[in-house]
């Protein structure tokens, strides 16, 4: 049974699953009803951070145009520009055995697509979530709901798997962002020029 998390809870995940080195992050959303006559699209991505919490490359930023980081231990497996139909939206799997050692914690993150342009926001999603789920048995091990506490932001960091004593525990994050993908690049020091 998945353990189910509020915003800011931290929760074990190697330590309470012996022997888990590969995990799925899925992450699902609706829309609110919305007639802006565009199409509504979030994308997922994944930031592997090292200790100050930056990207050492750019190679380390994960999303549709780079699905996966040199090392291989992080895999987007596509993009979804929809929503629609039920369960995840937009997974990533990531190998925690592969994961580089100067890597401390990766974050998940979903953006709207040209939000600015569109005129789109959080706050017409509803029921978003996370969850890390089992690769190799398909057991979702950990939920975050992420509730509808958002209104102008275009991006959010979702939740975060990050290493603690030897161990990879997760973060329910929740933390929202204006200014799109830009906006969140360089907060994890990526250059978006």
């Amino acid at each position: 049974m998945a353990v189910s998390l509020k915003k800011g809870q931290k929760v074990d995940l190697t330590k309470t699953n012996p022997g888990l080195t590969n995990v799925v992050v899925g992450l699902g959303w609706d829309l609110n009803k919305y007639d802006g006559g565009s199409d509504f699209d979030l994308d997922t991505a994944a930031f592997l951070l090292q200790e100050n919490n930056k990207v050492s490359a750019d190679t380390d930023f994960v999303f549709y145009n780079n699905l996966k980081d040199p090392a291989g231990s992080v895999n987007h497996l596509g993009d979804n520009r929809t929503g629609e139909g039920d369960g995840d939206d937009e997974q990533i799997k990531i190998d925690l055995g592969k994961v580089p050692a100067n890597v401390h914690r990766v974050a998940f993150s979903a953006t709207i697509h040209e939000a600015d342009v569109r005129g789109q926001n959080f706050g017409q999603v509803s029921n978003a979530y996370i969850r890390v789920m089992n690769a190799d048995t398909n057991e979702e091990l950990i939920r975050y709901d992420l509730g509808e506490d958002f209104s102008v932001e275009t991006s959010v960091v979702v939740g975060e798997i990050y290493r603690h004593g030897g161990e990879w525990k997760f973060n329910a994050v929740g933390g929202g962002f204006q200014g799109g993908l830009g906006a969140l690049c360089n907060n994890f020091g990526i250059n978006v020029g």
